[in-house]
């Protein structure tokens, strides 16, 4: 107590009204259940026991017979001398002492009990008697300890926490942040106070946000991913938790606990990239297209709309890479990359399947904006690649396939652009073409197709036709182009643009290639036999074929098998077969060892060079069919017609016209000078006998 509040009293013995005395000891004194002492100061700072109740006199291990002893006869020296410290303080400071004591009791717990020293003064303001009121406070001890644990516990959790940890109010104001709030996000305690949390969440994640704090003030905990924004508009990818702040069964706000999730998300984002994404070029690969083909198939289903899958791989890139080596040609596969992405037609992907083969998807547009859209990609092709300072020009040959006219799922979609792009690569490169239907129809299961190809030799289904070839200027025939047909026994006869290229694809055009190299031999054989000595027959190699290493001597041994003179076999060969340049240059003066004439068939569709005519060892040059259809009605068809023809006589070549169906076009070439020409106009393709009747009798 203040010196205000002490009471005032004279003479402690010698009270005016004994009933009141007795009255105020039995209250105070004896059923109060704190312990209390009184004792009298004496001069020299000597304290005597006055007074003690039952439980004062049970704490102090005093008796009653010690009352009227000074407190250092009745008490241990020790322990006298401890208290006599606060009891000089009472009179020193002449104000109330408050100290704190641990005892051990008899079972060994120890308890806290709290006294409280007050000084009682006379009129003059003199301490004479001090009583001491002591109460057990251990339980309430204990709780305050408990409190003080958990409160540092608490501000610890807080304070450490290496997740940011706001504490915000029922409208979404921040009231307190931790340390790892302020790294995390790059904002001084200060300069996020008192803002609204809504202040620093990106504004595509509001509206979880607003969720969040909504179902949380409900009294519901929550969990969400989502974006806030940090300093300089850095974004923040973290997983957020809110848990109701609860005061007397009262929630007054939020507690968000953020959650940096940004590097875990970036490494996710790597990692699905990576995996969706070719490393050389960068392009979504075949993972992505699969599952992206899939979702567009769906979306075209159900919106009823077209779509194209163009199917791209760059012509000539095995020898462009064999030849400048794989660094040169992953440059050139970059910049192909990177020129197909600047198409300006929304919402096409590009795709690289793995080595130049590409694939672009083009959802929502009909065949002609499809037809356009690939004229424009060769036309990227026009501009030359800049590799290691050397311009180079390459060219692409694109198949495309319709949904939903050429297939209705994935694989159908895929398996037709790839075989129109093959029918490109047969027809010289460097175009596109739109997936026939007409196949799809004929042989709707390709599996069984090869099945029934491969045993085709086995079963005796080809036969041999052969064309005659005529001589403009003396109407004779001497030579024919021998043609292979497939007579098979389920499907009837197979046209050569359905069987050739599946022969190709699956490599049973080397087996076949040589079954035909016999069957021609062994028919010339026949016709020299009976009469026909001076025949020459051209047979079509494939570029596979070409590439045979072998193959002058399957051709030796055919010609010697049935006695005939290599004068009598021409070999007839693409543009497409001679683009390894070293390769063609050798296998080609091996045949001219033998003495085998070769020529270059559909000259002037593919991307021809003069350079090889003047140095490959070439005898003849056939005029594709599309310059010679419109050569009366196309002045660039009659001037290439005329310059092809003027070019191969200056280079001593012989010229032969091919598809010539009327005879406009015969009255033209014999104009020009064209040795030979073949076509409708004179025969079709027809069988050994009926050469034999109708041509070889003349």
């Amino acid at each position: 107590m203040n010196q205000k509040n002490n009471r005032q009293i004279n003479d402690m013995k010698h009270p005016e009204n004994l009933f009141e005395e007795k009255m105020v000891k039995d209250i105070f004194f004896t059923q109060l259940s704190d312990k209390i002492i009184i004792l009298k100061v004496e001069q020299g700072g000597k304290f005597r026991y006055v007074y003690a109740n039952e439980k004062g006199l049970e704490h102090a291990n005093l008796h009653k017979n010690d009352m009227g002893k000074l407190l250092t006869e009745a008490l241990p020296k020790e322990h006298a001398k401890h208290l006599i410290h606060y009891y000089k303080e009472v009179i020193e400071t002449n104000d109330t002492v408050v100290f704190l004591d641990e005892i051990e009791i008899e079972n060994g717990e120890k308890r806290i009990f709290e006294s409280r020293l007050t000084g009682i003064t006379d009129k003059n303001n003199t301490i004479h008697y001090i009583v001491s009121v002591t109460r057990d406070i251990s339980y309430t001890a204990f709780e305050k300890k408990q409190l003080m644990e958990s409160t540092e516990i608490y501000q610890s959790l807080i304070i450490h926490n290496l997740d940011a940890i706001f504490s915000v109010n029922e409208k979404g104001r921040i009231l307190n942040v931790n340390p790892a709030s302020q790294e995390m996000f790059g904002y001084s305690e200060n300069e996020m106070l008192d803002r609204s949390i809504y202040d620093f969440v990106d504004r595509k994640s509001v509206s979880d946000i607003f969720r969040v704090m909504t179902n949380t003030l409900l009294g519901e905990p929550q969990t969400s991913d989502c974006i806030f924004i940090g300093n300089e508009e850095r974004k923040i990818n973290v997983q957020l938790k809110t848990v109701p702040i609860i005061v007397n069964e009262k929630i007054i706000g939020i507690y968000i606990i953020i959650r940096d999730l940004t590097e875990q998300w970036e490494n996710h984002e790597k990692m699905n990239f990576m995996a969706m994404h070719d490393h050389l070029t960068g392009l979504w690969n075949r993972r992505a297209l699969m599952e992206h083909l899939q979702m567009e198939i769906a979306n075209s289903k159900q919106k009823k709309r077209e779509f194209a899958l163009l199917y791209m791989d760059i012509d000539r890139f095995k020898y462009f890479n064999d030849t400048l080596g794989h660094q040169a040609g992953d440059v050139l596969l970059k910049q192909t990359a990177e020129r197909l992405g600047t198409l300006k037609l929304a919402n096409y992907r590009v795709y690289r399947l793995g080595g130049d083969e590409f694939v672009i998807l083009l959802p929502g547009h009909e065949k002609r904006e499809v037809n356009r859209f690939s004229q424009n990609i060769l036309a990227l092709f026009n501009i030359p690649f800049d590799i290691n300072g050397q311009d180079y020009y390459v060219t692409p040959s694109i198949g495309i396939s319709m949904f939903p006219a050429d297939g209705q799922d994935s694989e159908t979609l895929i398996k037709n652009a790839d075989g129109a792009l093959l029918q490109v690569k047969e027809k010289g490169k460097g175009h596109f073409r739109f997936y026939r239907s007409d196949m799809k129809d004929a042989f709707p299961n390709y599996i069984l197709m090869e099945a029934h190809l491969r045993k085709a030799i086995e079963m005796n289904e080809f036969v041999m036709h052969y064309q005659p070839q005529v001589n403009l200027k003396t109407g004779k025939i001497k030579t024919f182009e021998a043609l292979l047909r497939w007579q098979n026994r389920k499907f009837g006869n197979v046209p050569p643009s359905q069987f050739i290229p599946l022969a190709e694809e699956t490599g049973l055009i080397i087996p076949i290639g040589e079954w035909v190299i016999h069957s021609v031999c062994s028919q010339l054989a026949d016709w020299r036999n009976k009469g026909y000595k001076d025949i020459r027959v051209a047979i079509n190699i494939s570029p596979k074929q070409f590439l045979q290493t072998n193959l002058p001597e399957i051709i030796q041994k055919a010609l010697f098998m049935n006695q005939l003179p290599a004068s009598a076999l021409e070999i007839e060969i693409t543009e497409g077969a001679m683009e390894d340049t070293i390769a063609a240059l050798s296998m080609l003066h091996r045949l001219k060892k033998i003495g085998i004439i070769i020529s270059v068939d559909d000259f002037g569709t593919g991307y021809s060079s003069l350079n090889y005519l003047k140095r490959f060892p070439i005898d003849i040059l056939k005029i594709d069919q599309s310059f010679v259809r419109e050569i009366q009605v196309n002045e660039k068809d009659a001037a290439i017609t005329k310059t092809i023809i003027h070019l191969a006589h200056n280079l001593g070549m012989e010229v032969i016209a091919e598809g010539v169906e009327e005879e406009d076009q015969v009255q033209f070439l014999v104009s020009a000078q064209c040795q030979k020409a073949q076509g409708y106009y004179f025969s079709r393709p027809v069988s050994a006998k009926e050469i034999e009747q109708k041509v070889l009798y003349i």
